[in-house]
């Protein structure tokens, strides 16, 4: 196994799993007694949300240029609509709680809740779309992998990463995403691994 397929493995799996780790001392609920370490943990967990978009990059740019755009945009969309989730409703909810403004909070969740589902809905879009390039490479072969991402990305939607649910569908990302590229790993030997020098074509540009 090259240097490089490992880095691939990490990069898809490592953030869901870092995510479920997080999401099982994730507070159910914001209160003045659970509002410091609420606040502190979307401030620690603030980069590590967009980094779930290298998956469904990584596995569908083997599909092609145009692929690799639309799963790029959508990563894009993700990762800048729900950052503002993160921001609202757990950096922000998490601060006025703390100061005393719990008053204010509804205002800042509801905001977040809009603005985050945006991108929750792009991630979908773009694990489907990844999967589906998968299957259409391998065949039945990616049929696991595909369902686990796609039923985590839609546990996210709905659970973010709260215990248990959320974490589950952390799970299911991280072993769905690692089981196709392996897969896609295997079935790209003999064109190099699945993170090599990219074609210009296949990386959206400024």
């Amino acid at each position: 196994m090259s240097a490089r397929s490992v880095l691939a493995y990490v990069t898809v799996a490592l953030p869901p799993l870092a995510l479920a780790a997080v999401g099982v001392t994730h507070p159910m609920h914001l209160t003045a007694t659970s509002a410091e370490y609420w606040r502190n943990l979307h401030i620690a967990i603030l980069p590590v949300f967009p980094l779930l978009a290298f998956a469904p990059w990584l596995v569908a740019r083997h599909a092609g240029a145009l692929v690799a755009w639309i799963v790029g945009v959508l990563g894009f969309v993700y990762a800048a609509f729900y950052t503002a989730l993160d921001v609202l409703a757990g950096i922000g909810a998490g601060g006025l709680k703390l100061d005393g403004m719990g008053m204010a909070t509804g205002t800042v969740f509801g905001l977040g809740s809009h603005i985050g589902e945006v991108g929750s809905v792009s991630f979908i879009a773009a694990s489907a779309i990844a999967a589906a390039t998968a299957m259409a490479r391998v065949r039945l072969a990616a049929l696991p992998g595909a369902v686990l991402v796609v039923v985590g990305a839609v546990l996210f939607l709905q659970e973010h990463i709260y215990f248990p649910v959320g974490v589950i569908g952390q799970l299911c990302l991280a072993l769905g995403w690692l089981w196709l590229c392996v897969l896609i790993e295997r079935a790209s030997r003999d064109r190099g691994p699945l993170i090599e020098a990219v074609d210009e074509t296949a990386v959206p540009t400024v």
